[in-house]
């Protein structure tokens, strides 16, 4: 390989041509790995050697791709590549439209779980003469249900003559949401509501 400077009264030094030549060996050596993670089927696995794993799971041993494409067909399914980077490459022999088709079933249960836990909303009541103890155990599970990434809805709860006093309710709510912001940015969801004797607002985790 030639190494050509322009600049000839300053002449690279040996140690760093070398270390050049070096580079652009080791990159022809080594070229990018391929970032297609698509999963390979039948006869787009062509290895030397592969390890099978049969339908059940159990261990088929090691043999040719093309031996283990005659077995997959024999059982009238396929042979799925399931990882190309162990040595030798591991395929297993399954019916590739019913995994994909129970795979997408699971998927769709799980954005189903998903939704329904966003949309999953905790109450938590608290009265106006809650002593410090116990608001304090309140608080900690509000934090708890904000931590699992529920919905809490704070109810400060009016009994008797209080509510002759509804600034109270939001003088505890505000005290409520004070303890809650020590652990928590949260978003309160519109203007705390009066509803019978419940004074109440929803809030997630920002």
């Amino acid at each position: 390989m030639a190494i050509i400077h322009k600049n000839t009264s300053h002449p690279l030094p040996t140690t760093v041509i070398f270390a050049i030549i070096n580079s652009v060996h080791l990159s022809e050596r080594n070229p990018p790995i391929s970032k297609n993670t698509r999963t390979r089927l039948n006869g787009e696995i062509r290895y030397p050697s592969v390890r099978v794993i049969g339908t059940n799971g159990e261990q088929l041993g090691i043999m040719s791709s093309r031996e283990a494409q005659s077995l997959a067909h024999e059982q009238g399914v396929d042979l799925v590549e399931i990882s190309a980077n162990a040595d030798p490459p591991v395929v297993k022999i399954i019916d590739w439209g019913k995994y994909q088709y129970q795979k997408m079933k699971e998927e769709a249960k799980n954005r189903k779980k998903a939704r329904e836990k966003q949309s999953e909303l905790k109450i938590m009541k608290v009265g106006l003469k809650i002593s410090d103890n116990d608001l304090n155990i309140k608080v900690r599970k509000i934090k708890s249900f904000l931590a699992d990434g529920d919905r809490v809805k704070i109810m400060i709860i009016f009994r008797g003559r209080e509510l002759a006093h509804k600034n109270l309710g939001q003088v505890m709510l505000d005290k409520v949401l004070a303890l809650i912001g020590e652990d928590f940015e949260i978003v309160v969801e519109g203007k705390p509501q009066f509803a019978g004797r419940n004074f109440s607002v929803s809030i997630r985790k920002k």
